[in-house]
């Protein structure tokens, strides 16, 4: 009887967290479809508006720079009133930007609209990665908080496959208002999964609500974790509250968490140096140049969409068995090689169909290495390395930084296009890309199978800390004896 109840009490623990993820993950659904559905619309808002160059450079990086602030202050804002009550202000101020956004009846409503539409969009790539993260056990971290970002591919492969349909079938100059309305859907969906969503555990221990905390916990962990979680969880939540206030100062006040700052922030910058978003927002443009023709690159880029999500998800299974940092590094390397055969087949060959295809079978192998390593990567380091008080602002910085290069990028690679040509612009990531990889094998530390406790405590040893020995770099951990061996 007991094992009964015990499989019985570890299915229901189970059932409840996955209910936690997929509702919370329709953050990054949102997020991948309003950064994707630019993509198609941008077209027909062109027609409908009569955009000059300078108008569609601005409809576009709106939402980006939006993002930037977003992710910045939505961070701070989730640590001092918790995740779940942020989350829920996400998916109201989702519904009503999307929908002041596909309604706007002048170019300069629809920038400020989009601009807004942005400031959810960063506010939720913050609070989504940092609340599973602190949801899940160590053991199920990777999985989980990947989850979101399979959701945010899954969100631009709609926004892929939606705008190829009504562009094709509903073609007209309106039509990239429904594209864009659309995204109300999924925010009704986000709004009415808060009601079920419980605290972050995290949070509560470090406002002193240990009897919620200990409720929270006993709902997602099985019996024989939770006393020991729970007993870390208070035991770091009240060191973190006598030593620290949480605000972005303490960022830099000790040398350990300026350590982990300038990790993050060379984490943040390289996701997006990777070329990545010269990929997901121009891709339509590129391929249409290289000889597919506006319809025929609209539907192509699907493909795009799905070699995405299936990498997305290969990724999510790969973080629960592969350690983070060879991932990483062999993602970089990865998107590096594809951006180089790129560039050497745009100089090798004229626009025509055979360019056209081999640009977007590099595209998706691009895309393999960059949903599968370094996007998952990305977003479960920066959600993980930062100790509890300093969790929402240090990863708003990170994703600040990482906004603001996207937003960079979005606005001057047509620039560099037109300039130097597809080739120079696609080797210069090529040279970023190699700079990533030096800093990542110089500086990157080894966080696989050690709890959000653990993680704080080594990154507080110091220089020493086993995180950046060349041990964890190989798979070692370093575990407490009294610690269980699943921790």
């Amino acid at each position: 009887m007991t094992s009964k109840a015990t499989s019985t009490e570890a299915a229901a623990t189970r059932k409840f967290m996955r209910k936690i993820a997929v509702f919370s993950t329709f953050g990054g659904l949102l997020f991948g479809y309003d950064t994707g559905v630019i993509n198609g619309a941008l077209p027909f808002m062109r027609e409908d508006l009569a955009l000059n160059a300078l108008q569609e450079g601005l409809v576009t990086s709106a939402l980006l720079l939006g993002a930037a602030f977003g992710a910045m202050y939505t961070g701070r804002l989730s640590d001092r009133n918790g995740r779940k009550r942020t989350i829920r202000w996400l998916a109201v101020a989702f519904f009503l930007t999307t929908a002041c956004a596909a309604i706007a009846p002048t170019t300069e409503i629809l920038v400020v609209a989009r601009f807004l539409l942005g400031l959810c969009v960063g506010g939720a790539s913050v609070t989504v990665p940092v609340y599973l993260a602190e949801m899940a056990s160590s053991k199920d971290r990777g999985r989980i908080v990947t989850q979101n970002e399979v959701m945010i591919v899954s969100g631009q492969l709609i926004a892929y496959v939606s705008n190829a349909m009504l562009g094709t079938f509903f073609a007209g100059d309106h039509i990239w208002r429904w594209m864009v309305a659309l995204a109300t859907l999924p925010a009704v969906v986000l709004w009415f999964g808060t009601l079920i969503l419980p605290e972050s555990p995290r949070w509560l221990a470090a406002g002193g609500r240990n009897a919620e905390a200990f409720d929270v916990l006993r709902r997602v962990r099985p019996e024989h974790e939770l006393q020991r979680e729970f007993d870390d969880v208070i035991k770091m939540a009240r060191e973190d509250y006598e030593s620290s206030k949480g605000g972005w100062r303490e960022l830099v006040a000790h040398s350990w968490t300026k350590r982990i700052l300038i990790v993050g922030l060379g984490i943040a910058v390289i996701q997006q140096i990777s070329g990545v978003n010269a990929i997901m927002y121009y891709s339509t443009t590129i391929l249409a140049d290289a000889g597919f023709g506006t319809t025929g690159a609209l539907w192509a880029t699907i493909a795009n969409g799905v070699v995405s999500v299936a990498a997305a998800s290969t990724g999510m299974m790969l973080l629960g068995k592969v350690r983070r940092r060879p991932m990483l590094l062999t993602g970089l390397a990865g998107t590096s090689a594809s951006l180089l055969l790129i560039g050497l087949v745009s100089l090798a060959t004229e626009p025509g169909m055979l360019r056209a295809i081999l640009f977007l079978a590099l595209m998706t192998t691009f895309l393999a290495f960059m949903q599968g390593s370094i996007g998952p990567v990305t977003w479960l380091m920066l959600s993980e390395m930062f100790p509890l008080t300093l969790r929402g602002a240090g990863m708003g910085v990170c994703v600040f930084v990482l906004w603001i290069v996207n937003f960079l990028i979005g606005l001057f690679f047509p620039v560099l296009v037109s300039l130097i040509g597809i080739s120079g612009t696609f080797f210069i990531f090529v040279v970023l890309g190699g700079a990533g990889l030096v800093f990542l094998k110089v500086y990157m530390p080894e966080t696989k199978a050690k709890s959000l406790e653990e993680l704080e405590e080594e990154f507080k040893t110091g220089d020493k800390s086993d995180l950046f020995k060349e041990g964890a770099a190989t798979g070692h951990v370093s575990t407490p004896e009294t610690r269980s061996p699943t921790s």
